[in-house]
Parts: structure tokens; C-alpha cells; sequence
């Protein structure tokens, strides 16, 4: 018999809360039961192993990111749509260090195409519109604002711009100003 109050959508709550708290990697059914004083076969009605877990626990955080960066456009173009979008991902990333990881969780192409991944290209692409880039540029932006959005939160979730001047918001900043006048001057290519 399942334990009262054990669910699947709770324990996967529960389990983000956890990742942000230990870390992503270390969320583990074993870890899940310790924190509700349950054996862990209790948990196995609810979640299959813990690989389930934290594709539940990255599919509830793209979930979260999509929502907020839906919120975060509303009414909002060109550069000011840019550094919202990239804006939710750092403050998100800051809020939620385990969630923001479980977002870039590897899922298989079934559930990654089932996710709200989906819903964060579609975000991008909207931004980009602002732009008036066609393919396959437009591809070669969102794949450049995901790999600088992403790779700077990740430097800076790590440490790696508190030990020097100037403050990592400026180079934030900055680099949206950069991103910005790039896609407005996107360099022509001629077909190959």
C-alpha cells in the first residue's frame, strides 16, 4: 500500500527542492526517502527509479523556465525582449541551482519532445523575429544565445567572476548589448 500523501507530483517537488538544496547530481530515491523518513521501496509506486526521478524533477524545471520566460515576453521586443528572456534564466539559475541543472538533464527524444524544451526554442525564435534573420541563420542565433545565456550562468553559478573587478552584472550587460547589436547586424553569408 502506497504511503497517505506520496505522490508522484510530490515527490518530484520534493526532489527539486532537494537538488537545489545538495545539487542535482546527488538527488537520489534513496536521498528522496531519507528526507520523508520513508524505506525506499515506499517510493517505487510513485517513481521508478532514480534516472525517473530526475526526469520528473527536469521536466517540472523546463516547465518552470517556460512559464516564467512566457511571463517575461509578454508585450516585449528586440533588445528588451532579449535581455528578459536571458534575464529569467540567470535569476532562475540563482533561485534554483538543482532546478537549473535538471533543465539541462539529457532526455530521451520522446520526452524532450514531449517537455516544454519545445516552448523555450519558441521563445527564442520570437525573439528573433524581432531580428529579421531566415534560416538557417535564425538556428545559428538561438543555438549562440543558448550557449552564451547558459555558459555564463554556469561560469557564474561557479564562482568564476567573483574574484575580479568589474562586477559580473556590467559584463552581463555588456554582453547583452554585444548580443543585441550582432543579431541587429547579422553578418550575410553566401550560400555554399
Amino acid at each position: 500500500m502506497a504511503r497517505v500523501g506520496l505522490t508522484p507530483e510530490r515527490l518530484t517537488q520534493a526532489g527539486a527542492e532537494l537538488a537545489d538544496e545538495i545539487g542535482f547530481d546527488e538527488v537520489t530515491v534513496s536521498e528522496l526517502a531519507r528526507r520523508f523518513d520513508v524505506k525506499v521501496a515506499s517510493l517505487y509506486s510513485h517513481v521508478k527509479n532514480s534516472q525517473d526521478l530526475r526526469t520528473r524533477i527536469a521536466l517540472l524545471a523546463l516547465e518552470e523556465l517556460a512559464d516564467r520566460g512566457a511571463a517575461a515576453l509578454a508585450g516585449r521586443a528586440g533588445k528588451d525582449a532579449l535581455t528578459a528572456l536571458a534575464n529569467v534564466y540567470r535569476d532562475y539559475a540563482r533561485e534554483h541551482p538543482g532546478r537549473y541543472a535538471a533543465a539541462r538533464f539529457r532526455l530521451d527524444p520522446q520526452t524532450a519532445a514531449a517537455s516544454a524544451g519545445g516552448r523555450h526554442a519558441q521563445m527564442t525564435r520570437a525573439i528573433l523575429r524581432g531580428y529579421d534573420l531566415t534560416e538557417p541563420d535564425q538556428t545559428h542565433a538561438v543555438r549562440l544565445l543558448g550557449s552564451v545565456f547558459h555558459g555564463y550562468v554556469s561560469l557564474e553559478s561557479a564562482g568564476g567572476f567573483s574574484h575580479s573587478a568589474p562586477d559580473s552584472q556590467q559584463s552581463w550587460e555588456r554582453i547583452l548589448d554585444a548580443l543585441d547589436a550582432l543579431l541587429r547586424n547579422w553578418p550575410a553569408h553566401p550560400p555554399r
